[in-house]
């Protein structure tokens, strides 16, 4: 693995487009039932400090999008590739994380679809962009 064989350029909409994704599965498209889901109230989102949320969130996303451009980068780098990477990631790693959490923390199914729903996307999209844009 050689960081500097990276397009940093992708890597960066990559995160982006994690984070945009975000802003649409929490918000109007699975927004009002994850609220429900977790027990955060309108009134209780306004009492966080959203821009340090936002931030680390971003920040978060690029480090994300950095692992999955490295991981991609062990392979013959194309759309496929990353499609590929992206679903192994968002599937196996983090949605199968997130379900020995929920098991032991007793979360609804509903809950695990829609956070793990959106890593999936998340990291197929980010794949799909790091492996087109090499």
């Amino acid at each position: 693995m050689d960081i500097s064989q990276l397009n940093f350029v992708a890597i960066l909409f990559a995160a982006i487009s994690r984070f945009a994704i975000g802003g649409l599965w929490y918000g109007p498209v699975f927004g009002s039932a994850w609220m429900t889901e977790t027990g955060i109230t309108e009134e209780k989102a306004r009492e966080s400090n959203m821009a340090m949320v936002f931030g680390l969130t971003f920040i978060a996303s690029l480090v994300s999008a950095l692992c999955l451009g490295l991981f991609i980068q062990l392979q013959s780098v194309s759309v496929l590739s990353g499609v590929l990477s992206g679903f192994v990631v968002g599937f196996a790693w983090v949605a199968m994380s997130l379900a020995t959490n929920d098991l032991f923390e007793q979360r609804s199914l509903k809950l695990f679809s829609i956070n793990a729903g959106y890593h999936i996307v998340a990291f197929i999209v980010m794949g799909a962009i790091i492996g087109v844009w090499p």
